[in-house]
């Protein structure tokens, strides 16, 4: 019986082989997606400096309130569009996706599409 950490530690294993590849710049920061089952989670990284620049979530206020079901694609879009507008906001418009492991589909897709529509570029 496969549990749940089991499918943790595959995710983190897959995750940690594509991070062996990307790295976030200043001029190109990494776009990172953590979905949990109730909320799903974007970041702009820039891996040489070690900061975050930008995130956005569904826990985040501006979302909280429109959003009912944190777990949802339609939640996930709105959190594409919203990190796509904040790092308009800090002169990003070029980033690298990071899919964090998870397979691109449902929520993650939905959140790429959502950024790329809002004007990032990946």
């Amino acid at each position: 019986m496969i549990t749940k950490a089991d499918k943790n530690k595959a995710r983190l294993k897959r995750h940690l082989r594509v991070r062996k590849k990307i790295q976030g710049t200043a001029e190109r920061p990494r776009l990172n997606v953590y979905r949990s089952s109730k909320h799903i989670y974007a970041q702009l990284i820039d891996d040489v400096a070690g900061v975050t620049l930008v995130s956005a979530s569904t826990v985040d206020k501006e979302l909280s309130a429109n959003v009912k079901n944190g777990g949802s694609v339609e939640s996930a879009r709105q959190v594409g569009e919203l990190i796509a507008k904040r790092a308009q906001d800090k002169n990003v418009k070029n980033v690298v996706f990071d899919r964090g492991g998870y397979l691109y589909h449902g929520r993650i897709q939905a959140l790429a599409d959502a950024a790329r529509e809002a004007g990032l570029e990946f």
